[in-house]
């Protein structure tokens, strides 16, 4: 364990730690005592950075959407707010607020602030890609909540590096305040994001906060061939995994490492990613404390250069 300190965003004044808690299993899969109690793990074990969305759970039945926001904002005004906590949440696939028109952006933005009872949105992110709305009307609404000082600072989520090198070309065009960072989809078993977004991240001084993280959970280690069946909604797409060779090498260099180590091979697999170019926090959720504890120390975990390397290699493409 090493003694690590937060991590800027981009060309931002925030910092945040290596571990970013995801809120997309509050008022899911995690009822409000459970997500106190992970929030509350978090936060004592040196966390800095929590990641939700305002369509976060409208998947689930009987649910409309901003059930993790309400939890987290009751959880700031029982608890207090840490000094050093930044949020981020998104917008585009709530149901009521679909798309990044100026009109929605605006108008979920104020109903999130609500939700969370916060003044300003630490960090906002373009949930997902909207090609019926001109980049230029969403670049420009997204800079002017910034301008109104609802927003501090703007992410890109689920944006291809051309959609997002144009969003930035708007920007310097027109003097509006640009992302900082961006949340792809990567981990050891999906490294795809190498190829051309991190090169980009490089370029424009981006941060990669990464999701899936865990591959849906199939890098914590739970999922064996012929093993036991695994309760998670997400046990189809993780165990599906199972049938990748490449996937099953990973699997044996994080056993290798972790057991050298002493550390859950979650922990190995987020602190791989967590130093990997241009990533300045992983993301990852937990539905309990028990969950969390696996994922705790990637806040002070760095890897040797012997395991990083190992871990590389198994995983490459």
């Amino acid at each position: 364990m090493n003694d690590v300190k937060p991590r800027p965003l981009g060309d931002s004044d925030l910092y945040v730690s290596r571990l970013c808690l995801g809120g997309n299993v509050f008022g899911w899969t995690a009822d409000e005592s459970a997500s106190f109690r992970v929030l509350d793990d978090y936060v004592a074990g040196g966390g800095t950075f929590v990641d939700t969305a305002d369509s976060y759970s409208a998947w689930a039945p009987g649910h409309r959407g901003g059930e993790s926001e309400t939890l987290i904002g009751r959880w700031l005004a029982d608890r207090g707010r840490p000094e050093d906590l930044v949020l981020a949440t998104k917008v585009s696939r709530h149901p009521e607020f679909p798309g990044l028109s100026a009109g929605n952006v605006r108008a979920a933005a104020d109903a999130s602030l609500e939700r969370l009872g916060v003044d300003a949105i630490d960090l906002y992110y373009a949930h997902f890609d909207d090609p019926d709305t001109p980049l230029e009307e969403s670049a420009r609404a997204f800079s002017e909540l910034v301008d109104a000082g609802k927003v501090r600072y703007i992410g890109l989520s689920n944006h291809t590096p051309d959609r997002i090198r144009a969003w930035l070309d708007i920007c310097a065009d027109q003097g509006l305040h640009a992302p900082v960072c961006v949340q792809p989809h990567y981990n050891l078993v999906e490294r795809g994001v190498e190829d051309a977004l991190v090169p980009l991240a490089r370029e424009r001084r981006l941060s990669l906060l990464p999701y899936f993280g865990l591959a849906r959970g199939f890098l914590t280690g739970k999922y064996r061939p012929g093993g036991p069946s695994v309760d998670s909604p997400r046990a189809g797409s993780a165990g599906a995994l199972l049938e990748d060779e490449r996937a099953l090498r990973v699997l044996d260099a994080l056993d290798t490492v972790a057991g050298r180590l002493g550390v859950p091979q979650a922990a190995v697999a987020l602190a791989w990613l967590a130093d990997r170019p241009t990533v300045s926090s992983v993301l990852a959720s937990a539905r309990g404390p028990e969950q969390l504890a696996d994922l705790l120390p990637v806040n002070t975990l760095v890897l040797d250069a012997e395991s990083a390397d190992l871990l590389t290699e198994a995983s490459a493409p």
